[in-house]
């Protein structure tokens, strides 16, 4: 992914009436010759849900029958991009596909210890039967010159693209205010109402830009959420929410997913995308 904007609330509760824990909608933006199976129930792991890399071999965004979660962004870092760094989509598919018994801080302190071996990358790590959320670059921010640990993210509506966590350009801020806008009216709003907000194609002004090593005609073309350019673009949008209802013990975990994307799972791309495939699932403990 290139663009995800989520809200995460741990402690709601479905005691009286259902209620919203993870709400996220994201883009992921992939050059148009990269090959990927859309997002389905994997042949050979049946617990997992998720899109593939059919080049690497991992993913950037799935989840599971148990309730863990994952997802991945590239750090924008040109000048550092190594071509026998090891594809950053596997961290994804290890914590998906890996034994439950790690937290996600187990998992992401674990990556950080060999996180300079690969090329920049943010990573979401969750487990929502857990209640925990957690966050890791391997890139350090500008203004601070050292890397941030792994952490659980505390409650609230944040924000990643190709920088460190809640960066404030132009597109995620405005994204991440809309998302909570919407939250404020609707907290369980249709899933097709996640991924419209996402299908923005406008660019920001010049004087909004961040500065991240490329020309400004290319950091003025990325700096849309909704990205299309010649060989290069938003290939997909995921929209995922997950409600508790119940109460205690008998709290279940309903998850409903729809990824629209440009591929309708032959490797045909067409542009803009508008292949939809929807999942639903309760959460198995």
């Amino acid at each position: 992914m290139c663009l995800i904007v989520f809200d995460w609330r741990p402690d709601a509760s479905g005691a009286d009436k259902s209620a919203a824990v993870f709400t996220l909608t994201a883009n992921r933006d992939e050059f148009l010759h990269r090959t990927a199976e859309p997002l389905n129930w994997w042949s050979d792991a049946p617990g997992v849900l998720a899109g593939r890399d059919l080049q690497g071999g991992g993913s950037w965004l799935g989840m599971t029958r148990d309730g863990r979660f994952a997802a991945l962004t590239n750090y924008r870092a040109p000048a550092e991009m190594r071509a026998d760094a090891p594809t950053r989509g596997m961290l994804v598919s290890n914590w998906l596909t890996g034994e439950r018994a790690a937290t996600p801080l187990d998992y992401l302190n674990a990556v950080a210890r060999d996180g300079d071996l690969y090329n920049g990358f943010n990573l979401l790590i969750g487990d929502w039967t857990r209640r925990e959320l957690g966050w890791y670059c391997n890139r350090p921010p500008v203004a601070m010159g050292t890397q941030a640990a792994p952490q659980l993210l505390t409650p609230g509506t944040h924000g990643i693209s190709n920088a460190v966590l809640d960066t404030r350009w132009p597109k995620l801020v405005r994204k991440r205010s809309e998302l909570a806008g919407l939250l404020a009216t609707d907290a369980q709003p249709p899933l097709g109402t996640l991924i419209e907000l996402m299908r923005d194609p406008r660019v920001a002004r010049d004087d909004e830009l961040p500065a991240t090593g490329i020309p400004l005609e290319r950091e003025r073309a990325l700096s849309a959420a909704f990205i299309d350019t010649p060989g290069y673009g938003t290939r997909g949008t995921t929209a995922l929410q997950v409600v508790a209802s119940g109460a205690d013990r008998d709290v279940t975990l309903h998850v409903s997913v729809t990824e629209r994307s440009d591929d309708n799972g032959s490797h045909r791309i067409v542009r803009p995308g508008d292949f939809e495939r929807s999942f639903s699932y309760d959460v198995q403990r």
